[in-house]
C-alpha cells in the first residue's frame, strides 16, 4: 500500500505519549476492505473503527482539522486507537467518540487523547460544547470521560445512554 500521507491542512496533535494524526483516505479504505497496514497494533482496528471507516468516505469533513484522528503510540509508532469529532458542530455542540485497542487499554491513552482533542475542538470558533454519549454498562468508558474532565448531565439522545459534557476551556 502507498505511504501514509496526512491531509496537508491537518496538523498532528501531540500528547506526552501519543501523536493524534488525521486518518488518511487510504487508511479508511483499508479498514473498510478488511485490510491491515503494517503500522497498526495487532488488535487494531476494532469494531468501532470498522463502523467509522466507511463513513469517512461519505463525510470528507471528518478528515479535516477537527475530524477523526488515529492514536499513534509515540514509543512504538503503532496505531493503537482512534477518536474523533462528529463534525460539523450542531448548534455549537460537537460529539466526541473514541476507542483504544484492547492490548493498550488501561494505560491511560484514551483520557490523554480525549483531553487533547477536546482542547483542540474548543479552538474552533463554532464550538461551544464538546459532549459524548456512553452506555451505563460501560464503566471503562465512563472512567475515561471522567478522567478527561467530562461530567454527566443527564440522559443521552441515544436510547440507553448518558450524556457527558466537557468543561469549556
Amino acid at each position: 500500500m502507498a505511504a501514509v500521507t496526512t491531509p496537508p491542512d491537518v496538523a498532528d496533535l501531540r500528547t506526552e505519549r501519543l501523536v493524534l494524526r488525521a486518518w488518511t483516505a487510504a487508511e479508511a479504505a483499508a479498514v473498510t476492505e478488511g485490510s491491515r497496514l503494517g503500522d497498526w497494533a495487532e488488535d487494531f482496528p476494532a469494531e468501532g473503527e470498522q463502523a467509522i471507516a466507511p463513513l469517512i468516505a461519505a463525510k470528507p469533513e471528518w478528515l479535516g482539522p477537527f475530524g477523526h484522528r488515529l492514536m499513534v503510540e509515540r514509543g512504538s509508532g503503532l496505531v493503537v486507537g482512534a477518536l474523533g469529532l462528529f463534525w460539523p458542530p450542531s448548534g455549537g455542540e460537537v460529539e466526541l467518540g473514541y476507542g483504544v485497542a484492547v492490548s493498550r487499554r488501561g494505560l491511560g491513552y484514551a483520557p490523554e487523547a480525549v483531553r487533547a482533542l477536546t482542547a483542540h475542538a474548543y479552538t474552533a470558533p463554532e464550538v461551544d460544547l464538546v459532549f459524548a454519549h456512553v452506555e451505563p454498562t460501560n464503566p471503562a468508558s465512563i472512567r475515561v470521560l471522567e478522567k478527561a474532565g467530562f461530567a454527566p448531565v443527564g440522559p443521552g439522545s441515544e436510547e440507553g445512554t448518558i450524556r457527558y459534557d466537557a468543561p469549556g476551556v
